[in-house]
């Protein structure tokens, strides 16, 4: 986009939230040692806040969410295994192919609903105990599926996925991205999404609004064999308790308030299902998938036009957008954002 054009409203991701004032003060009054040698204060306060959130022994923190699924894969897989996921998930599509280049194992996509997938597909998916056939180890679910439209994985769905899973001694793995918007949106406690996971992290970027790192939990000789991979990988940090400090906050004030963005990204979607050549996806959260193929504009051209509102979103396709709600997307710029897009849409 014109380097002129500024973004007012940008629904690119929740990545894209920065910060508050009360955070950033937050992270500079942190208590902080050194993190490798296990003497971060603050650090410690927050690996044992989430490791009790998701009813875990132990849990590690870690400078990014997509570390810790390739962490979770070097730790329960040997190379030549496969993994079971949605093919929409994060592992196969949006992490540089490390799956296969750093644990050496296979990914298997399964055709799941809105990123949601069943336990008899499990079972028909994984191999025979053959000397010819990859070995099916680990079973991944993605909370909330981003590529599903951030669909909630309900629980008796991730129940009868395990009970699968645990039939045939597969490890389950849960990709905890947006964990907390499923939480809120569900009423469910994270520990309950949990309690059936072998290990499962948790995200402090996006909705939690932190501008850095994750938490992985699980039980504590895999958090010792993780640490291992933490160091190898150049994970381990030193005083890291002024980025724990921002996750502390964010769990005592930064869920309740993901409501909003589910309400925001509902009034989004809902404002743009009228759009003369837009078709919306249902929004369960605070994603918002467009399929712009009716309006003839292919999506870097609408993008381009859009950044001259102040507003942008993110492209999955010459026709398919993404627009997520977060803290810096206050209730008000909806209409604005909504009025930009029709305006692009019917090229005024």
């Amino acid at each position: 986009m014109p380097a002129t054009d500024k973004i007012d409203i940008d629904l690119y991701s929740d990545t894209q939230s920065k910060p508050s004032k009360a955070m950033r003060a937050a992270m500079v009054a942190a208590e902080v040692g050194d993190e490798q040698q296990g003497r971060d204060p603050t650090v410690t306060q927050l690996i044992e806040r989430v490791a009790d959130l998701m009813g875990k022994e132990d849990a590690l923190f870690l400078p990014s969410g997509t570390m810790c699924n390739q962490i979770a894969l070097l730790v329960h897989c040997r190379p030549g295994d496969e993994v079971l996921s949605d093919k929409t998930s994060h592992l196969i599509h949006s992490e540089g192919g490390g799956a296969s280049a750093l644990a050496g194992v296979m990914m298997r996509g399964l055709d799941g609903t809105r990123g949601v997938f069943t336990g008899a597909q499990v079972e028909a998916a994984i191999r025979p105990d053959t000397n010819s056939a990859p070995r099916t180890s680990l079973v991944e679910i993605e909370q909330t599926a981003n590529l599903g439209g951030g669909s909630v994985w309900p629980l008796a769905a991730i129940k009868d996925v395990a009970a699968a899973a645990k039939k045939r001694n597969l490890v389950l793995h849960m990709d905890g991205a947006r964990l907390m918007n499923a939480v809120v949106a569900s009423g469910t406690p994270a520990k309950d999404f949990a309690k059936d996971m072998d290990t499962v992290w948790l995200d402090l970027t996006k909705g939690l609004g932190c501008p850095f790192g994750a938490v992985l939990a699980g039980p504590k000789p895999f958090v010792k064999e993780a640490w291992r991979w933490k160091q190898r990988m150049g994970g381990a940090m030193r005083q890291a308790g002024i980025m724990a400090a921002a996750g502390l906050y964010a769990l005592d004030h930064n869920i309740d308030r993901l409501a909003e963005d589910h309400a925001n990204a509902r009034a989004l979607a809902k404002g743009l299902a009228d759009v003369p050549g837009i078709k919306v996806e249902p929004a369960e959260t605070n994603i918002v998938f467009l399929d712009i193929s009716g309006t003839g504009i292919k999506a870097r051209d609408f993008n381009q036009g859009l950044a001259r509102h102040g507003v942008r979103l993110s492209i999955f396709s010459d026709t398919r957008m993404r627009a997520l709600t977060h803290l810096d997307i206050p209730a008000a710029a909806i209409p604005k954002a909504v009025d930009a897009i029709r305006r692009v849409a019917m090229r005024n």
